[in-house]
């Protein structure tokens, strides 16, 4: 299922849909991709950025869904038909598993050269009030000259994304870190890290590490090159994979999915936002939600046991450093001077190419 949603969605999902179809030509995946209206687009058509049964579509009909971005400050009220798009999805199909990759790339700009971590955020509740209450919300006004936010951390939630990040350590350099201000939040913390340690017990061969989110921060910026799994609960984990992002070359470059490893559903999501300012001006750099879609072919493969995918998923991130490295076949983000739709061509010819080559 595609969303292309708001703002440059709709450039960006046309892009990485010529390196998907590129994909599936190379390694005869069988895809097919079904288009259906969110964001302004659906409110305009249905009254309703996100209707109820595109998300029943995507849970029993769909593999995987690539969505675009979404501009949610510009929505209407909730009762008015403006509901959070990214949220419905993480909450409606349960993608508790927001893996967010951070890696510098030596031919590229960055703040943090050696950088290569995975941030595994929790994102089904936290301080998030749109995901933390079975009717209503999480935040309140008591009076006009007060408001008041209500945090949930459950067990579940902390044990299945603390298992995920372990799990994912072992494929790669075995040490988690997980971050919390547990000096603080007493409780909400304190279980977290109770369930890291819980879960810890079972990965013996991994190193871990407990860091104050304040403190890691920090960290982040000095030495980056030592941390290699972050889990943190939603709201720490949305604010440092931002930071580590941008750290390591740009936002615009950061692949993300959503995943629940236990239903099989999988969402491929850019990191970034809707920038509506450049919106339809085919200028915006395609690559987060192009390595997004590379994410979700690898993690299909991974739990469905099909290396075919992996080897597309591989491919196209792949495709991608071979592109950023010509610095003229960049974007203008970038120093470079190619718009959208051709920086899609371009990633599709290399997927292409290196089928040739072969």
């Amino acid at each position: 299922m595609v969303l292309p949603c708001d703002g440059i969605g709709p450039e960006i999902t046309a892009a990485t849909l010529e390196v998907m179809n590129a994909a599936n030509a190379r390694f005869g995946l069988g895809l097919s991709f079904h288009e259906e209206l969110s964001g302004f687009a659906s409110l305009r058509a249905h009254g309703i950025t996100l209707r109820d049964d595109v998300l029943e579509r995507a849970r029993t009909e769909f593999d995987g869904v690539i969505l675009g971005t979404q501009s949610h400050m510009d929505y209407p009220p909730l009762s008015e038909g403006g509901r959070n798009v990214s949220a419905g999805f993480r909450i409606g199909l349960d993608l508790y598993a927001n893996v967010r990759p951070a890696r510098s790339r030596d031919v590229l700009p960055s703040k943090a050269p050696g950088m290569d971590l995975v941030i595994m955020r929790e994102a089904t509740e936290g301080f998030y009030p749109d995901r933390n209450m079975h009717k209503g919300v999480g935040e309140m006004m008591p009076d006009p000259d007060m408001a008041l936010s209500v945090r949930k951390i459950t067990r579940h939630g902390s044990m299945r994304i603390c298992r995920e990040a372990f799990k994912l350590a072992m494929q790669r350099d075995k040490k988690v870190a997980a971050i919390h201000k547990a000096n603080s939040f007493l409780m909400t913390d304190g279980l977290f890290l109770e369930c890291f340690r819980d879960v810890a017990k079972n990965y013996p061969e991994v190193e871990t590490e407990e860091l104050i989110v304040d403190a890691f921060a920090a960290l982040l910026v000095r030495q980056p090159e030592r941390y290699d799994v972050v889990v943190a609960t939603n709201f720490y984990g949305d604010i440092l994979s931002d930071l580590a992002s941008e750290l390591s070359g740009s936002l615009g470059l950061a692949g993300s999915i959503n995943a629940n490893a236990e239903t099989g559903l999988c969402c491929a999501q850019a990191q970034h936002g809707s920038a509506p300012d450049i919106a339809g001006q085919n200028v915006a750099n395609p690559t987060s939600l192009i390595l997004s879609a590379a994410m979700m072919l690898t993690w299909l493969g991974e739990q469905r046991g099909r290396k075919v995918l992996m080897d597309a998923g591989q491919a196209i991130a792949d495709a991608v450093d071979r592109t950023i490295d010509d610095p003229a076949k960049r974007t203008r983000d970038l120093g470079g001077t190619v718009n959208t739709d051709a920086f899609g061509r371009l990633v599709a010819e290399a997927v292409t190419r290196e089928a040739v080559a072969a």
